[in-house]
């Protein structure tokens, strides 16, 4: 129970922070309001601890194995959170009635967790921190997908409903503009990390 306790510390520490999957949501409730969201947080929720559970059952192995693999990984991942954020930069502000973008779908989501840096540095280091040889690696590793599940629902949730109390703010077009703007350069920042050897 303890090792749970400690396990969904970590979770909802490194998952509450900003990072792409946050910034993203957050564009989401401004842009669409939670009903449309749903299926971006949903693939998150479901995406980030089915990523962790095969990390955990030998996709890393694959990695030292074929370390060229991840390295186009990552730079597929650079690509398209640019691409993201330029869609962000350019979402929408609903006027004249027309809508020219709409938000992540569920599998867009979830397939978005194995190029998302911050996913893949969560995932790695709950599985290399709470696991331990000594014990079956795969109730281990369920246990850590499990918990990053539980702790994921509310921590998306809490993002998607910042941007949707923020749409009430941002009532004018060039508002939400320079938000759109904003997240979309906060988006890139969380890029900078990645490409810095």
């Amino acid at each position: 129970m303890e090792l749970i306790f400690t396990i969904a510390l970590f979770a909802f520490s490194s998952g509450i922070t900003p990072g792409p999957n946050n910034i993203m949501l957050m564009s989401s409730g401004v842009n669409f309001g939670v009903k449309r969201s749903i299926p971006h947080l949903s693939g998150i929720c479901i995406g980030f601890p089915a990523m962790v559970l095969a990390i955990g059952l030998g996709l890393s192995t694959v990695f030292q194995a074929y370390p060229l693999l991840h390295v186009i990984i990552k730079y597929v991942g650079i690509a398209y959170l640019l691409y993201l954020a330029w869609l962000i930069a350019n979402s929408s502000t609903k006027m004249n009635g027309k809508e020219t973008a709409s938000p992540l779908s569920f599998i867009q989501a979830a397939a978005f967790q194995w190029v998302n840096p911050k996913a893949w540095v969560m995932g790695i280091g709950a599985v290399a921190t709470f696991t331990t040889m000594s014990q079956a690696l795969a109730p281990q590793v369920m246990t850590i997908s499990l918990v990053f599940f539980a702790v994921a629902v509310p921590s998306a949730f809490i993002w998607l409903g910042f941007g949707v109390a923020l749409k009430r703010i941002l009532k004018k077009p060039k508002q939400q503009k320079i938000f759109n703007v904003t997240m979309a350069l906060l988006l890139v920042l969380s890029i900078l990390p990645m490409i810095a050897p």
